[in-house]
């Protein structure tokens, strides 16, 4: 991916297309931008501390290859997309690259933010790397391949058969299936009333055989008509296929289920203890809350332990979080021939005993510093596939962004590109030069949910001025929420301050130690992935928006 990005940064990398009003221009200049957060309390050696992917990565899937662990996490209609991390201790990841990072793999255009990549699965076989995928609206289920991890990857093959998360299972008898989730056989007795499938897979034709065997419908106890059946992977260990699955939704019901079967066809059969993980049934006030667990994927080490990972959310009020649901890692026991993650009523430790593996460099998530004195690294992620119209590049050690005419609550390509929250409390800082020509032009820092929910802070004529929206029966642009008069046209530096569902806007004009308030503290609670559709965490960076 670095290498794209390389190839890329002379014509804008990560572009979107639109442009200004013909012949006219009007670009910000982002110097920098620095993200820092306080330092939690150390662990001791031999531990680490949950979630260890933080931040936005919902979906989890891992395998393992030789000492190495490969990961992947969804992205809806962000580009790039379905990062690629690499860890050798399962603690400590790293992003090595992104498998959708092309524009001609994919096309995002007019989606919203809570469709397109939707749960990644990665598996290895005979030297190749595999991921299959469904895009929601924007062509359904498909399989890609590399044999580097970090890429290239493949153009998609397209898989004839609907439903969503698909996953891919190779015996040892040289077979190949895939695993999904789709409506049940007849009609759905209730909303949520889903089905798990398996059909057989070609990997030399890449595509699936017509007929399909029904593993599970509804879910473990059809009695209590249990909802959203999904995420579905299947192992072979000793003689038994184990189909491990989601249940109750990605919210606060969230739980992880395990059935086994002689064949890999079934029947399948629930374990005697399901759910396998869950924190639905633990008191709201409990210390280091984690909530919606869920939708996991496991591994086995080379000593014969299972670790797993899976999506949670670390709530700082109810269910809500900027955050998104983030990526945890825990142990399995086996008892009794089947795996669990925790008991009944146990919480999810967020400081718990280490994997005994080879040390993993850390990724520096906590505190960064963009200079743009060369390409954006694999971190960046940009709104929608990049399409001809460039809107931003780097060069000479600043970011310049073309204002373009699509705002931040439209279904364009806005002139935007951020990296993800990862911390409840967090400052964000850039230096910004932009010199709007007309009333509208805009350009300062965007902290976006999706196109319903975002905070847009910076610069105007005369004066900066912070925006919200919560809801999509508002404006594109949002509702101004505060606004401070502005005496300089030089070059200013903003801070935007977030501290759980709270934020603060600062400016200094150039050469000032002094930061200004730009009005009182703004509840952004309401931008919470709970009430923006659930799927997706908080993305900030440089924006920048002229009417056309």
């Amino acid at each position: 991916m670095a290498r794209h990005l390389a190839a890329l940064a002379g014509a804008c990398v990560l572009a979107a297309t639109g442009t200004a009003a013909a012949g006219r221009d009007v670009v910000a200049r982002f110097d920098y931008l620095a993200y820092e957060a306080p330092a939690g309390a150390p662990v001791a050696e031999g531990q680490y501390r949950n979630p260890v992917i933080p931040g936005f990565h919902p979906d989890p899937s891992i395998v393992r290859v030789g000492d190495d662990f490969y990961a992947v996490t969804s992205t809806f209609s962000w580009f790039p997309g379905l990062p690629i991390l690499h860890s050798t201790d399962l603690v400590n990841w790293r992003l090595i690259g992104n498998a959708i990072d092309r524009p001609t793999q994919l096309d995002f255009s007019g989606l919203g933010t809570n469709r397109g990549l939707f749960a990644p699965a990665i598996t290895h076989h005979d030297g190749k790397f595999w991921i299959v995928n469904t895009c929601i609206e924007c062509g359904g289920n498909f399989v890609i391949t590399a044999d580097d991890p970090a890429g290239p990857w493949s153009d998609p093959v397209w898989l004839d058969f609907g439903g969503i998360d698909p996953s891919l299972f190779f015996d040892a008898d040289g077979t190949a299936w895939i695993v999904y989730n789709d409506a049940p056989p007849g009609e759905p007795e209730y909303e949520g009333h889903r089905a798990l499938w398996l059909q057989a897979f070609d990997p030399v034709a890449m595509k699936v055989l017509p007929q399909r065997t029904l593993l599970v419908d509804k879910g473990v106890d059809p009695a209590t008509k249990p909802i959203w059946a999904e995420g579905p992977h299947i192992y072979k260990v000793g003689e038994w296929y184990y189909l491990l699955t989601a249940e109750g939704g990605t919210a606060d019901q969230h739980s992880q289920t395990i059935y086994r079967a002689p064949a890999v066809t079934g029947p399948y059969t629930p374990g005697p203890f399901n759910p396998i993980l869950t924190q639905r049934d633990l008191p709201a006030g409990r210390a280091d809350r984690v909530e919606a667990t869920g939708h996991a994927d496991i591994v086995q080490l080379e000593d014969g332990g299972w670790w797993g990972v899976f999506l949670a959310t670390r709530p700082f009020a109810g269910q809500s979080t900027l955050l998104g649901r983030e990526t945890f890692l825990l142990p399995l026991r086996w008892i009794d021939g089947w795996p669990r993650f925790l008991d009944r009523q146990e919480a999810v430790p967020m400081v718990t005993k280490a994997p005994k593996l080879p040390a993993s460099p850390s990724s520096p998530w906590q505190s960064w510093r963009e200079e743009f004195d060369g390409a954006l690294s694999d971190e960046w992620i940009g709104l929608r596939t990049p399409g001809q119209g460039a809107l931003w590049q780097v060069g000479d050690g600043v970011l310049h962004m073309t204002a373009g005419p699509a705002a931040a609550g439209s279904l364009g390509r806005p002139a935007f590109t951020g990296r993800r929250l990862r911390h409840h409390t967090a400052d964000i800082t850039t230096r910004l030069a932009f010199t709007p020509e007309r009333r509208g032009d805009f350009a300062g820092l965007l902290a976006f949910m999706d196109e319903s929910h975002f905070l847009a802070a910076g610069k105007e004529q005369g004066r900066i001025v912070v925006r919200l929206r919560d809801s999509a029966e508002q404006g594109t642009s949002g509702r101004e929420v505060a606004s401070a008069p502005l005496a300089t046209d030089g070059p200013i530096e903003l801070r935007l301050a977030l501290d759980g569902g709270s934020a603060a806007v600062f400016w200094r004009a150039e050469g000032a130690e002094a930061w200004q308030p730009v009005g009182a503290a703004i509840n952004v609670e309401p931008l919470a992935s709970v009430h923006a559709g659930l799927f997706t965490g908080l993305v900030v960076g440089p924006y920048a928006f002229s009417p056309g």
